[in-house]
């Protein structure tokens, strides 16, 4: 069973920057998809970055419109983790954080247990 573990979740004032990590118990090559979800409370799970591995002329990346110029994942392959790294962040980027892995089409899926990431004054 896959497992990934979250990390770099805490309580951060507005406009401060936070790192977080996703470790995966396995080459994160054997994934096609790796990316960030979040969940605020009362709200749907909605996306925030992706990670599309290819071979040929780097990975494909994608954020939500409410992250772009703010937020950026990367992967370390020798550390089996991908990361998200959060500037400017504000008030509404309050949730818990999620990292997700997937085979591809009609491959299984993968969820963290998430971090909580709190933005305060």
């Amino acid at each position: 069973q896959v497992q990934l573990v979250e990390s770099g979740g805490g309580l951060v004032q507005p406009g401060g920057s936070l790192r977080l990590s996703c470790v995966a118990s396995e080459n994160i090559f054997s994934f096609y998809t790796m990316g960030w979800y979040r969940q605020a409370p009362g709200k749907q799970r909605e996306l925030v970055a992706t990670l599309i591995t290819t071979f040929v002329g780097g990975d494909r990346t994608n954020y939500a419109d409410s992250v772009k110029g703010r937020f950026t994942i990367s992967r370390d392959n020798a550390k089996n983790t991908i990361y998200l790294q959060m500037n400017s962040l504000n008030p509404e980027d309050t949730a818990v954080y999620y990292c997700n892995a997937a085979r591809g089409t009609g491959g299984a899926t993968y969820w963290g247990q998430g971090t909580q990431v709190t933005v305060s004054s």
